[in-house]
C-alpha cells in the first residue's frame, strides 16, 4: 500500500491540479478569516472551508491516472487498493492543507474572546473540527466522484451539492464540528466535537468501502 500511496502522491503533484483547490482554500481563509477575530469562529470557518475542498481533490485523486494506466496498475496490486490509495491521498492532502489553515488561525485568532480555557484546549476543538470537516469532505468526494458517477458535468454537481448538504443539513458531522465551536465562541467555552469527529470517520470510511467494492466490481 504504501507504493501506491507513493505512486498516488507522485501523481497528484506533478498533474499541478491540486492548485486549484490550494488556492480556493486560500482565498476562502483570506475572505473569512482576520487578525484578531474570535478564535473559536476562526477555528471553524477554516474547518469548514475543508469540505468541498477535500471532495474536489478525492476527485482529482481518483481521474488523475489515464484508463490504460489505472487498468493496469489494479491489474497489479486489484482495484480496490489502487481506488483506496486514490482516496486516502486526497485526504492526506486536504489533512496538509487544513492543517496549516488551522496554524494561520491559531497565530492570528485571538484567544481572549475564550474565558477561562487553556489556548491548547481551543486548538484541539479546532484540530477535531478540522478532521470532522476533511472527513465528511472525503466522503462526500467518494460519493460523487468515479467509479459512482462517471460523466463529469453530474459528478461536479453532485459533489457542490453534497458539500452544501454537509454544511447545512441537520446531523451532518461537519455541521456538527463547526456549529459547537460557533456556539463556544457565544458562550465563551470550548466544547470539543468529539462526537461529530467520530461520526465524520464512520462516515468516510463506509463512503470508502463503497466506492472501493464498486470500483472492482466495474473493474
Amino acid at each position: 500500500m504504501t507504493g501506491l500511496l507513493r505512486y498516488q502522491s507522485v501523481l497528484l503533484l506533478r498533474s499541478h491540479r491540486w492548485i486549484g483547490p490550494l488556492l480556493l482554500y486560500a482565498a476562502f481563509l483570506a475572505a473569512g478569516v482576520r487578525p484578531g477575530d474570535p478564535l473559536l469562529d476562526s477555528l471553524g470557518f477554516a474547518a469548514a472551508g475543508l469540505v468541498p475542498i477535500t471532495a474536489w481533490l478525492v476527485r482529482i485523486c481518483v481521474t488523475n491516472e489515464p484508463d490504460a494506466a489505472r487498468d493496469c496498475a489494479a491489474a497489479a496490486a486489484g482495484p480496490v487498493r489502487v481506488h483506496a490509495a486514490a482516496l486516502l491521498t486526497a485526504l492526506g492532502g486536504a489533512l496538509l492543507a487544513g492543517t496549516v489553515g488551522t496554524a494561520v488561525v491559531l497565530l492570528i485568532g485571538d484567544p481572549r474572546t475564550v474565558e477561562h480555557v487553556e489556548p491548547e484546549e481551543a486548538a484541539l476543538a479546532g484540530v477535531l473540527a478540522l478532521l470532522a470537516c476533511t472527513l465528511t469532505g472525503a466522503a462526500v468526494g467518494a460519493l460523487c466522484s468515479r467509479p459512482l458517477l462517471r460523466s463529469t458535468g453530474v459528478a461536479v454537481l453532485a459533489g457542490a451539492l453534497g458539500s452544501l448538504l454537509a454544511w447545512g443539513i441537520a446531523g451532518s458531522p461537519a455541521r456538527s464540528a463547526v456549529t459547537a465551536l460557533v456556539e463556544g465562541s457565544r458562550a465563551h467555552t470550548v466544547t470539543l466535537p468529539v462526537t461529530a469527529c467520530a461520526g465524520a470517520l464512520v462516515l468516510a470510511c463506509a463512503a470508502g468501502a463503497v466506492a472501493c467494492l464498486v470500483s472492482a466490481r466495474r473493474g
